[in-house]
């Protein structure tokens, strides 16, 4: 185990927190100033937690949508995976997009997002006129799987 220090932002923030004792992802809670934020089809919306992280350097926060949400309500991450650096300090906010053809709504205290840490490698970009062959070659979207 990894200890993640949290600075709570707001007193009513929640702590992340897991789902069961083998979830890789732990749950992010909406607090909110009003009661709920309603998001109308197509539209993104910023959903604070309140919340501030203190993530262990050589480690990423990679921030997913919740497959409950993402499938039954069509809410999701605007960029897809949010990334929280360790040297961020500042709140984590959720950019989360409506994809259904309905309004939401998301409620104070709701579990809008999931949080996975993981170790990262950093690289060293090298420039060169050449690269190594591969049987795959330039072979791009679609490609591994022709026939």
């Amino acid at each position: 185990m990894t200890t993640v220090k949290v600075k709570k932002l707001r007193e009513d923030a929640k702590l992340p927190s897991y789902g069961t004792a083998c979830a890789a992802g732990a749950d992010l809670y909406a607090c909110l100033d009003t009661q709920n934020i309603a998001v109308a089809p197509g539209e993104t919306v910023f959903v604070h937690t309140g919340l501030s992280l203190e993530i262990p350097d050589g480690l990423v926060g990679l921030v997913y949508a919740r497959s409950g949400l993402a499938s039954k309500r069509g809410l999701a991450p605007a960029n897809k995976v949010g990334v929280v650096d360790s040297d961020y300090r500042g709140e984590i906010i959720v950019s989360l997009h409506n994809h259904s053809l309905s309004p939401q709504t998301i409620e104070d205290g709701e579990r809008v997002a999931q949080i996975v840490f993981t170790p990262y490698v950093a690289a060293v970009f090298e420039e060169t006129d050449r690269l190594g062959q591969t049987s795959r070659g330039e072979g791009g979207f679609g490609s591994t799987g022709a026939k």
